[in-house]
């Protein structure tokens, strides 16, 4: 990407009282989330109730646990470096990466979440994980996930004004301003097949096909399983639709403003290629045999992960082109 002299960047006003409160707002929302991961780390119980399967593998959470607070304290780190002289300053990649990894992981839960507590309501019970057994304390889903859904709001409002001072020319005018190359439709191509599996295999979870689901998943499968998976597929068709208008253009979407596929491609690409990578993680650790992940689910996750970080590498390929 093209990116703006070091003087014109140090010299950018500072933020404003809205992206101070933002700033503010964001990191805040980081903390319930952290002292609780680090907490259970240390052995505390605090959310936890008796019997919950988080105390039947006290490795295989710590490892998830630790991986989760560096995840979410990136969330601080991020919110400074938009909000700060120096962050204008900082290179391209460093920047669009981890966020592009905020946006995929926070996303379907800005999405997810909303939904699950409508459900909850029609049908008079509380949001929480699809599983039989004892998990968390009901508290717990609104602080954490409230959270998230602050920090998604917040960290993208100041991403946008962000990018839109130092790349804003990228997105500019429609989708067929700016041929594309071979090289680019190439590679949305080469991500959005692999991205149909996830897409089609979430489709059917989400409907109640228990093809590829491990026992124990399908025992304790709930309505906020058939969400989750519904929102899942969503975020896969949307980053292969995006994608290919971004780089096919297509008569159909030549009009459109290139911000839109622009938007759905960045969400949907990180939503498949991180979510893939994280749950990939979490089935790839120790667990019972009822509970080990079957052969399709991990192929499932492994795909999604590859065809997002294929897709998300089209769009930085088409970002790349328009710079030109």
């Amino acid at each position: 990407m093209t990116l703006p002299s070091a003087a014109t960047a140090g010299t950018a006003p500072l933020p404003g009282r809205g992206v101070r409160v933002l700033r503010t707002v964001a990191i805040a929302s980081c903390l319930p989330y952290i002292t609780l991961k680090i907490l259970w780390i240390a052995g505390d119980r605090t959310g936890i109730p008796d019997g919950s399967t988080l105390l039947e593998h006290r490795t295989r959470m710590a490892v998830v646990n630790g991986a989760s607070v560096v995840l979410d304290a990136t969330v601080v780190v991020l919110a400074l470096l938009l909000t700060q002289p120096w962050g204008r300053r900082v290179p391209a990649w460093l920047l669009t990466l981890p966020m592009w990894v905020a946006t995929g992981l926070l996303a379907p839960i800005m999405t997810g979440y909303p939904l699950q507590l409508a459900a909850s309501m029609l049908d008079g019970s509380r949001p929480a994980p699809s599983n039989s057994e004892p998990f968390l304390d009901p508290w717990v889903f609104g602080v954490v996930y409230s959270g998230f859904i602050l920090q998604g709001l917040t960290l993208g409002t100041l991403f946008v004004l962000y990018a839109r001072r130092r790349w804003g020319h990228l997105w500019r005018g429609r989708v067929g301003d700016v041929p594309t190359t071979t090289s680019v439709r190439a590679t949305a191509a080469a991500g959005s097949l692999p991205a149909l599996l996830p897409a089609a295999m979430h489709l059917l979870w989400a409907t109640g096909a228990t093809t590829g689901l491990s026992a124990d998943r399908v025992d304790s499968r709930s309505t906020d399983f058939y969400l989750v998976e519904g929102v899942n597929a969503l975020f896969a068709v949307v980053a292969v639709v995006g994608t290919l208008l971004l780089a096919f253009g297509f008569r159909a979407g030549a009009g459109l403003s290139t911000r839109a596929p622009l938007a759905a491609a960045w969400v949907g690409s990180g939503t498949l290629g991180c979510w893939g990578g994280f749950l990939l993680l979490v089935t790839a650790l120790p667990s019972d045999p009822d509970q080990r992940a079957a052969a399709l689910m991990v192929l499932t996750y492994a795909v999604s992960m590859l065809a997002g970080f294929l897709l998300f590498s089209s769009v930085v390929l088409v970002l790349r082109r328009r710079a030109v």
